[in-house]
């Protein structure tokens, strides 16, 4: 797969795009041949419908897409992909500027057309390859495509191949390309370094799978930013075992780590002027004679105690050990991603990332982005009567209130403990798509990543 424009050639084929409003202007001004071959075709402008007009040789003379109008491409998220997956192999260049939408955001959607997840079957994404429009940073697209491809690719990759040691070696080959460092403190070591929770939860799962806290550094001057991801490689529950159709999706329970990383490749490929932290705990919650119980009180590196009543809830408790080591660095800015619950997934669907924030001015900010690069979120309340449910009897905290209410608000309300006072926003993230659309082929997704990257010039200064 290609995710990069074409170079530009004499014979890139002519692209219009044409939407409803445009399209009997446009057909007009064209040659009376095209337009009895577009009338004899019975084009119409819908939004992925396409079109190869011959010249007098026989070969293409030029090629039109439709652009339908704004409310169908109000219902895809990268209209100009399903040109690119409808039109055949070759290259091709705009010869209109686009009828509406952000032309950047628009070739990014062309890029990631020609995404394939090919690691184990032959298959490949939209062979149409795209001239870079001008105007267009071609090199800038390019980075998020890749970053973007990244993530999919590490959400998509089996748990066999993509435990945290696999996890632990994708940070590092992100770092050795970007010259960042990477220090990992691996099984027992948690405990002696004070990560008493992430050791609980990893610890039941064989020697080579053993967990690990992963901490990527890039950067020396500008501001500070943390990003922690959720890195379980796999999620049996525990034992408070999953059932087998719950179990068959778990291989994206990495889907937070894996997204913070496509997010780190995008800014350090974009050279962005902060110091960048990546912190992944990675741990298979696995089940054997030494896993964590139900019922288990844990004691985090914060020192605040944890009642275990599911094990299931292993996510948050990871997480809070790596907020914990966040906070005491004190960043401007600390973003914590995950595949957390599935209330968050039941409230907005697998299309919108829901995120949690005390700060209007990152909410306002980020969802002004989220709109203009097509990476849609949804704000959350960290709604306080809600924190008596997460403070059982014994314990300081609770890793899963009964009852059912509420379980994304009470999740991020857990991890804000861990996070102090810190100008602080949690993504409660699905991580899959689980039908195809353009430019989002089923699987791994990304959320919330390009957001992020789109709104960090006003969140911090760069």
């Amino acid at each position: 797969m290609s995710l990069t424009f074409a170079p530009a050639t004499a014979d890139a084929l002519p692209l219009h795009i044409v939407d409803k409003d445009g399209f009997d202007g446009w057909l007009s001004s064209q040659s009376p041949a095209i337009q009895r071959w577009v009338a004899a075709s019975d084009f119409k402008p819908v939004t992925g419908k396409t079109l190869l007009v011959p010249g007098t040789s026989g070969t293409p003379l030029l090629a039109v897409a439709g652009f339908g109008d704004a409310t169908s491409r109000g219902r895809v998220r990268f209209p100009l992909a399903a040109a690119a997956a409808a039109l055949p192999p070759g290259t091709y260049q705009l010869a209109l500027p686009l009828p509406a939408g952000d032309i950047e955001t628009e070739t990014l959607g062309w890029l990631l057309s020609s995404y394939a997840f090919d690691k184990y079957k032959k298959k490949s994404g939209s062979a149409a390859r795209l001239v870079c429009p001008p105007g267009i940073d071609a090199s800038r697209v390019e980075a998020i495509a890749a970053a973007e491809a990244l993530t999919r690719d590490l959400i998509n990759t089996p748990a066999a191949d993509m435990g945290p040691a696999a996890l632990e070696t994708a940070a590092r080959d992100l770092a050795e390309t970007h010259g960042a460092q990477v220090n990992v403190t691996r099984g027992d070591d948690l405990l002696h370094q004070n990560f008493p929770m992430i050791h609980a939860v990893g610890r039941a799962a064989a020697p080579n799978r053993a967990p690990r806290l992963i901490d990527l550094t890039w950067g020396n001057t500008g501001s500070s930013l943390t990003l922690v991801g959720k890195g379980v490689c796999f999620d049996t529950g525990g034992l408070n075992l999953k059932p087998g159709n719950s179990m068959a999706l778990m291989k994206k329970d990495m889907g937070g780590a894996a997204t913070v990383l496509g997010l780190a490749k995008m800014i350090m490929s974009l050279n962005l002027g902060l110091r960048l932290r990546v912190l992944i705990p990675a741990v298979e919650n696995a089940v054997s004679g030494d896993a964590f119980r139900p019922g288990d009180v844990l004691t985090s590196r914060k020192g605040l105690t944890v009642e275990i009543n599911n094990t299931d809830a292993e996510g948050r408790l990871v997480l809070a050990d790596a907020l914990a080591l966040a906070s005491e660095e004190n960043p401007d800015l600390l973003i914590s991603m995950a595949t957390l619950t599935g209330a968050a997934r039941v409230a907005v669907g697998p299309d919108l990332a829901p995120y949690f924030t005390d700060d209007p001015v990152f909410s306002s900010v980020l969802e002004q982005a989220a709109a203009h690069v097509a990476d849609p979120v949804w704000r959350l309340p960290f709604w306080e009567p809600y924190e008596r449910m997460i403070e059982p009897d014994i314990a300081d905290l609770d890793n899963a209130p009964s009852g059912g209410m509420a379980g994304s608000i009470t999740a991020a309300l857990f991890l804000r403990r861990f996070a102090s006072d810190q100008r602080y926003a949690h993504f409660d993230i699905y991580g899959w798509n689980p039908t195809a659309a353009p430019a989002r082929p089923k699987g791994g997704v990304g959320m919330g990543a390009r957001a992020i990257l789109a709104a960090l010039p006003k969140l911090l200064p760069l």
